[in-house]
């Protein structure tokens, strides 16, 4: 259950939380058409507090809002204060950001998503690793799903957007009624994709692949980072289709995103990955990437905006 906090910004406001309500008639209730972005805060190591990767954040939520015709009544400015805001006026030394972009009532219809006001919120709390300790330390069960991601012809997949998780619903829904952890998604040609929330590494005799920006994956900022994380290593990290079976012979897979963080598979379709144990390049990542979104790293700094 969400841990409760004292305020929630909507539309320039803060307000109590039990009084962040809205009308039954909210159109994005109804048809789904809203965007939102999966933001982090981590308490760092001077002890205060910094929020990862805030800016490409907004920019992709302003870059979703802009792929559906969505006219934001805010600024990017004005968005990120309201981040900054919400963690502070909250008390949170880290926590987990929610900012969300959705059509609100007025109208019904289809024709009305161009009608009805786009309002806005701001949400934080508390909230662990996505996939749970247990996972990122020794790793998740996973299994290929039946279901197909969103292609670009049936969607418009680089939106991160409401409606588009009924296709990840359906995927971890029917994972988890297997007995596993994840799904991973296949594209409309059969290569891999991406899991219901998380983008994909697979590691094979010390090169990275991850599948491309091309293919129906979102453009996950995790993934930036870690991208960036093997090129300064010196890993060696192809964006390129990748099969099925490359998947089952890897020697490690790992999967990054916000909520995830950086995840290990340890099984896919009860193949066991490698050793069954999270590999020496996916430890490595994590060790960086755990240093670097706590402010341990110079040169990652930048990613960080602090919370004043």
């Amino acid at each position: 259950m969400v841990q409760k906090v004292e305020k929630i910004w909507m539309d320039g406001e803060l307000i109590d939380w039990d009084k962040a309500n809205i009308h039954i008639l909210t159109h994005t209730l109804h048809y789904g058409l809203g965007v939102f972005e999966g933001v982090r805060a981590y308490e760092q190591a001077d002890g205060t507090t910094a929020i990862f990767r805030l800016k490409e954040h907004i920019d992709r939520l302003f870059d979703s809002a802009k792929i559906f015709w969505m006219d934001v009544p805010f600024s990017k400015t004005d968005l990120t204060k309201a981040c900054l805001e919400i963690i502070r006026v909250n008390k949170l030394k880290s926590g987990y950001l929610r900012p969300l972009l959705f059509i609100g009532d007025g109208e019904m219809g289809l024709h009305s998503a161009a009608k009805n006001q786009v309002r806005a919120t701001v949400i934080a709390w508390p909230w662990g690793t996505y996939l749970g300790d247990e996972g990122v330390a020794n790793g998740i069960t996973a299994k290929i799903s039946s279901y197909t991601r969103l292609s670009n012809n049936v969607n418009l997949p680089k939106g991160k957007t409401c409606g588009n998780y009924i296709n990840s619903i359906l995927a971890k829904r029917e994972a988890n009624f297997g007995g596993y952890e994840e799904a991973l998604l296949l594209d409309s040609e059969g290569y891999l994709a991406e899991a219901t929330g998380e983008n994909i590494f697979i590691v094979k005799d010390g090169i990275v692949r991850t599948p491309p920006v091309s293919s129906s994956i979102l453009r996950g900022i995790t993934r930036d980072s870690v991208l960036t994380i093997l090129r300064d290593e010196g890993i060696v990290c192809r964006e390129e289709r990748i099969n099925r079976e490359d998947a089952y012979v890897a020697d490690e897979i790992f999967l990054t995103g916000t909520a995830a963080e950086i995840c290990p598979i340890r099984e896919l379709d009860n193949h066991k990955i490698g050793t069954g144990k999270p590999g020496l390049i996916t430890k490595q990542v994590q060790a960086i990437y755990f240093k670097a979104i706590r402010g341990k790293i110079e040169k990652y700094q930048s990613w960080l905006t602090k919370v004043s």
